[in-house]
């Protein structure tokens, strides 16, 4: 079956599936920064344990998001993501009987960083682009990364609102029924195998694919760029919780910030994925980078109150996630859509090198000299390197795709 053949029922439940998946799956993740204070008070660590377990997640979506590409590029996406939602309830049902920092990192470190691999950005947009014809793909990447970012808005609010009802245990039992509300939508999400992949040209296997990128320096560039965008946003929504309570502000204000983050990432996630069919994807890349850590600078330069925080919270949304469509976008234009998922999946090795650095590094810092200042600086000059450094890259198709793409017309000629 061809993409153009699924009916719009079809198409709609598939790219719905997806997109729950992805807002329930990163909806979690990005408020697990909620329960440090309580973690680390109740089990007796340090935010740097903490920090630890946030930071090992996230190397290791980064260093199995590769192989969750590849199994779905040769065996369909709907094992994978079946797989991913059942190690995600694990690790939440590990992270919330753990009595120590080794019991925490295994399951909030480990498990859901593997099922993050599986339920994610990555094979959520590989899904999305199957789905989906050429003409609509940057738009209907950006609506699904757009749809994903809702889970933010109620799993953040959800969280703090079980911590101050029962504790951070609770927090995550309501995590683990949201888990299993991703079960059916990742069913549903798999029924873009029975899609086919289309291409124009000879048959390619799965290591010509890595090494013919790995070939491209304009691949090269985008993947070491990617790393930035892990750091900051790691590093926020890891440490901004404890800093705004270092800062005295409610936790209330806290939740209500990564809740905007969230309901913002939405326009900017949509806005993204339409700008990316019209505009450079390059340029739009880099100017986000660069965007970033100048409203970062703003934030971290003045004394935060509730309101500048929650205007903070509203801008870094509009800038969140709009990376995903465009970076997807690029990588098909790149080297065509056969394998998407483990190109992308190796690019975002480098996203996830960064996020590491982000939740680890903070807590290092914040622990040897009680501050987050040389934190939020390093993020920031790293973050306007990596925006210009972007912006210079080769964005000619490969020598492959330049030939695939030219036979439809010199069949027609």
């Amino acid at each position: 079956m061809r993409a153009t053949e699924l009916s719009r029922s079809q198409t709609l439940t598939i790219l719905g599936g997806a997109a729950l998946m992805l807002s329930l799956a990163m909806g979690m993740r990005q408020s697990l920064g909620l329960l440090q204070p309580h973690v680390v008070r109740d089990l007796g660590i340090t935010a740097a344990d903490f920090s630890l377990a946030i930071a090992i997640q996230n190397i290791v979506w980064g260093l199995t998001q590769p192989f969750a590409g590849a199994v779905v590029d040769r065996f369909g996406a709907r094992p994978v993501v079946v797989a991913g939602v059942l190690i995600y309830l694990a690790g939440l049902l590990i992270s919330a009987f753990s009595h120590s920092a080794l019991v925490l990192t295994l399951g909030m470190g480990v498990c859901i960083g593997v099922a993050l691999s599986c339920t994610a950005s990555n094979v959520a947009m590989n899904i999305t682009a199957r789905t989906v014809t050429p003409l609509q793909r940057s738009m209907a990447m950006g609506a699904v990364s757009a749809a994903g970012s809702l889970g933010l808005v109620l799993a953040s609010p959800l969280a703090q609102g079980m911590i101050a009802m029962g504790g951070w245990q609770l927090a995550i039992a309501a995590f683990c029924a949201l888990a299993v509300v991703m079960l059916p939508a990742a069913l549903a999400a798999g029924g873009c195998d029975r899609i086919e992949v289309e291409s124009a040209g000879a048959a390619q296997s799965a290591s010509a694919a890595v090494r013919e990128a790995f070939g491209h320096s304009g691949y090269i560039t985008m993947a070491i760029a990617f790393f930035v965008c892990g750091l900051q946003l790691v590093f926020l929504t890891t440490h901004l919780p404890t800093y705004l309570d270092i800062c005295g502000i409610d936790p209330s204000v806290t939740a209500s910030a990564l809740a905007l983050i969230g309901l913002f990432n939405v326009f900017g996630s949509y806005l993204f994925g339409w700008l990316g069919g019209r505009y450079s994807k390059r340029l739009l890349l880099g100017g986000i980078y660069i965007l970033r850590s100048l409203i970062i600078t703003a934030y971290f330069l003045a004394t935060p109150t509730p309101t500048t925080t929650l205007l903070f919270a509203a801008a870094m949304g509009s800038l969140w996630l709009g990376v995903v469509p465009l970076v997807n976008g690029l990588v098909v234009h790149l080297f065509g859509l056969r394998y998407m998922a483990t190109l992308t999946g190796i690019a975002f090795f480098s996203h996830q090198v960064g996020s590491f650095l982000g939740a680890w590094g903070g807590g290092l810092i914040y622990a040897a000299m009680g501050s987050y200042e040389w934190a939020w600086k390093a993020s920031v000059a790293i973050g306007l390197l990596a925006g210009a450094f972007q912006m210079t890259m080769n964005i000619r198709p490969s020598p492959r795709i330049l030939s695939e793409r030219q036979m439809p017309a010199q069949a027609s000629v």
